[in-house]
């Protein structure tokens, strides 16, 4: 697997902080902490990755939400916790 991956935004869910056509580098770590950005897979469709912030992290699994729910946006609250492992922390934001 990838230490480091590229990743483009392609929704408003993380708007103001990321807006759909930035970039992100992310860094493949098993240290997470709340209030971080990670990429990860989507639980239910693999192969689609989503961007979001860490809420609680519950031994092995964190929380994932978004910045902008009303951006009808999917997170935790809709398919529950996320793995950490095999997740991106957020290294580098390139603007689109």
């Amino acid at each position: 697997m990838d230490t480091i991956k590229r990743f483009v935004v392609a929704e408003a869910s993380m708007e103001p902080t990321l807006r759909p056509g930035d970039g992100i580098i992310g860094l493949r770590t098993k240290r997470i902490r709340r209030g971080e950005i990670r990429c990860f897979e989507h639980p239910g469709r693999p192969g689609f990755w989503l961007v979001k912030r860490v809420g609680d992290v519950r031994g092995d699994h964190f929380e994932a939400r978004s910045d902008n729910a009303e951006a009808g946006a999917v997170d935790s609250r809709r398919f529950g916790l996320v793995p950490i492992a095999g997740s991106y922390r957020l290294l580098l934001r390139v603007p689109g």
